[in-house]
């Protein structure tokens, strides 16, 4: 059973960045994040938690067939891995003003202070 939060989580992972596996059987794998749930606080990631899932024939003739597809992960089982540095790293947040005078959000690096983009 999969448990709903009650508010969306405000992840600091999403899509398209590269994590890094932090337990389970696919532990120290790296991937692409493919979908984010911030609700269930999961996400997606290629190549790492690969299930089976058996797939019946639905036209005369066709073969039923097992496909291999990753299954959602906890975010709390990934780290993401800074793209200046290349090291699994948590992931500040820092406020700015840009020139229009609107403050931006930006995500950075707790190891090289770089900007996660």
């Amino acid at each position: 059973m999969v448990k709903k939060l009650e508010k969306p989580m405000k992840l600091k992972i999403k899509k398209g960045d590269m994590v890094k596996m932090l337990s389970g059987k696919d532990r120290d794998k790296t991937g692409k994040v493919l979908v984010v749930f911030p609700k269930e606080g999961r996400l997606v990631v290629d190549g790492a938690n690969i299930v089976k899932k058996h797939i019946r024939p639905r036209k005369a003739g066709e073969k039923g067939q097992t496909v291999e597809i990753p299954s959602k992960v906890p975010v709390s089982r990934t780290m993401l891995i800074c793209p200046s540095c290349n090291k699994a790293t948590r992931v500040g947040l820092k406020r700015t003003i840009g020139a229009d005078g609107k403050s931006t959000r930006d995500r950075i690096c707790k190891k090289c202070s770089a900007i996660i983009v």
